[in-house]
């Protein structure tokens, strides 16, 4: 069992910038498949991005040229670097590995 807990959400004005981090309770060299996944209210949780281990990232067109996400197997930790922030980048940002979820983080963006 692993256990992934997110950290680095809060509140912040349009344009400015957040880090995910995504740290695992145990190793996640065995994961091959982690991401980011979003859900704002009222709205079905979506991918953010995702990516395989040795692999590259993929994002989601709403997303890509402003997020970043990387991996550090030694760190056991994921990140998701956020710049430009939008108020529709408003939602709970949850982790990924396969098969394993986060708690989930805010990230609020404001106008």
């Amino acid at each position: 069992q692993v256990q992934l807990v997110e950290s680095g959400g809060g509140l912040v004005q349009a344009g400015g910038s957040l880090r995910l981090s995504c740290a695992a309770s145990g190793s996640i060299s065995r994961i091959n498949v982690m991401g980011w996944y979003r859900q704002a209210p009222g709205k079905q949780r979506e991918l953010v991005a995702i990516m395989t281990s040795g692999g590259t990232p993929n994002y989601a067109d709403s997303v890509k040229g402003r997020f970043t996400m990387s991996r550090d197997n030694a760190k056991n930790t994921i990140y998701l670097q956020m710049n430009s922030l939008k108020p529709e980048d408003t939602a709970v940002y949850y982790c990924r590995g396969v098969p394993y979820w986060g708690q989930g983080t805010q990230v609020t963006v404001s106008s």
